[in-house]
């Protein structure tokens, strides 16, 4: 069984038992988070789709850890213009393990 879910703005496939790093949540480590914004429930051959989220479905996540993802290095340059800038940006997750999936309807 999978789910489709949205945290963070971004949308992510998960099943029971996978690692997923996701934009920072404000919850303690080793914590249950429940997952509420389920867009998509599938199980084999049938997929259940909301309009926009799936009524009554949940996914339950542990928090494993947070961290800091590794620099993103900005570089702008205009040529024969005598302009360089340089800038870095290291972007905060929370590393989550999926636990149940609890369909919806």
């Amino acid at each position: 069984m999978y789910a489709v879910i949205k945290t963070g703005g971004k949308q992510y496939r998960v099943a029971a038992g996978e690692k997923i790093k996701v934009e920072q949540i404000a919850a303690d480590v080793g914590q249950e988070i429940t997952l509420d914004q389920v867009l998509a429930v599938g199980s084999g051959g049938d997929l259940v789709v909301g309009a926009p989220l799936v009524s009554g479905a949940t996914v339950v996540a542990k928090v494993l850890s947070h961290g800091r993802h590794d620099k993103v290095r900005i570089f702008k340059m205009r040529r024969r213009k005598h302009y360089q800038k340089r800038q870095g940006h290291r972007q905060n997750y929370t590393e989550l393990e999926i636990g149940a999936i609890n369909g919806g309807k």
